[in-house]
Parts: structure tokens; sequence; C-alpha cells
């Protein structure tokens, strides 16, 4: 039996968002980085030179206030001239590298954890924004984006009865 509830949930594009960034969230904090790094021993040393390095998406946070909507991303260790920002209605994608150092010595690693690759993070945004304003500075490793809203909303605090 369909309810409007269930109805509203299975096609709200919000919802399939939050979904899949939920998802995202729980692959994330279940297999923590470098889980396979036992096992990788008796692999074929080919296998880890040619293995793309990747990095795992930012952690962000989004804050929606007043007049504008607040995005911060971590992004320690990667050069301003290696992120890119783009801005598609109410979908907001950070991308990015952190390269890694071109002289390799061919000693024995008892541990390499530091990631170094290309990530993107795909953030879907509240509401419209003006483009044209959007403003974004980079600082100590935190990438810092402040999107004007089109109309600002109000707060009105609702006394629970």
């Amino acid at each position: 039996m369909k309810t409007k509830r269930t109805e509203m949930a299975a096609t709200d594009p919000h919802r399939e968002m939050h979904l899949l960034g939920e998802m995202d969230r729980l692959f994330e904090n279940f297999f923590p980085r470098g889980w396979m790094r036992p096992w990788r021993r008796g692999w074929p040393e080919w296998t880890m030179e040619m293995a793309p390095f990747t990095m795992t998406a930012p952690r962000v946070d989004v804050i929606d206030r007043e007049s504008d909507i607040l995005v911060r991303a971590e992004v320690p260790g990667v050069d301003r001239k290696d992120i890119e920002v783009d801005l598609s209605g109410q979908t907001l994608t950070i991308r990015g590298e952190r390269r890694r150092e071109e002289k390799r010595e061919r000693d024995d690693y008892l541990y390499e954890e530091i990631a170094h690759g290309t990530f993107s993070r795909v953030i879907h945004l509240p509401q419209d924004v003006l483009a044209d304003e959007v403003k974004a500075e980079f600082r100590d490793g935190v990438l810092e984006i402040r999107l004007p809203k089109v109309t600002a909303t109000e707060r009105k605090r609702i006394e629970i009865v």
C-alpha cells in the first residue's frame, strides 16, 4: 500500500543524494584506509608500482546561514593550483590532485600511507545561489567557499508545546 509519504520519498532527488552520501560515509568508516595492507606482501611487485593512488573525498562542513551557504573542505597537502571548484545549479563539485614527488628512491618502505592522486566531492546545495557572487578562499589546507543565496532565509524559533 503506497502512502503519500512513500511516494514523495521515492521521487525526491534530495533524498537520493543524501542516501548516497550516507553510504559513502558508512563504507569509509567500516573499511579504514589501508585495510588490505596485511595481504599486500604476497602480491607481485608490478601491481604495487602500477596501482593508481587515489585520495579519499575531502571531508566537508556545509553551513546554511541566513544570507549564504558556507562550504569548508579539508584538503591538506594540496596546492591551490591543483584544486578546481565548479557550480552547476545547486550542485557544487570540488576536484583536485595531490601530486607525488617525482624523486622516488627504491627503499624498503615500512609504511606507505600518504595518499596521492585525484579526489572529487559533489555537494548538493539546499537552495539556489548567486553563481556570479561565489567566493572561494584557500588557506592552511582548508578551502572555504561562500555561496550567497538568491533569497535570504528568515530564521524563526518555534516553541514546542
